[in-house]
């Protein structure tokens, strides 16, 4: 199990670095920025209108209460973006890798430990 895993990390550090990695932003980042200009424009104005003899910490919490949709569409929309991205961008190799990670932080990992443990 090692040895194959070990296998998967060298494959995965020997390809080449993936050029799409770097691309350039596409039209929906002009909404994007239009919808956090919403958001922090919202809180904002929510912030402004609280009670002066309520705390800072409830303030702001009710002024993000206020704003929660503007918040859900930015949030929903960044999400969305980062997911096309990384989904586009993964070659084979680097899933290769990263699921070798994975494997090496929840199974061999733990598993070593115990093993080392029950040796001592």
């Amino acid at each position: 199990m090692r040895k194959s895993v070990f296998i998967l990390v060298l494959i995965g550090a020997a390809s080449p670095p993936n050029a799409v990695r770097a691309a350039a932003p596409t039209g929906s980042s002009a909404d994007l920025a239009a919808l956090e200009q919403a958001w922090n424009g919202c809180v904002r104005e929510a912030f402004a209108r609280q009670p002066a003899v309520q705390s800072k910490a409830g303030s702001q919490r009710n002024a993000l209460d206020e704003c929660k949709p503007y918040e859900d569409a930015f949030v929903a929309a960044r999400m969305a973006e980062d997911g096309d991205v990384r989904r586009g961008s993964r070659s084979l190799p680097d899933r290769a890798k990263a699921w070798a990670a994975s494997v090496a932080a929840y199974v061999m990992d733990p598993l070593t430990s115990w093993i080392e443990m029950l040796r001592r």
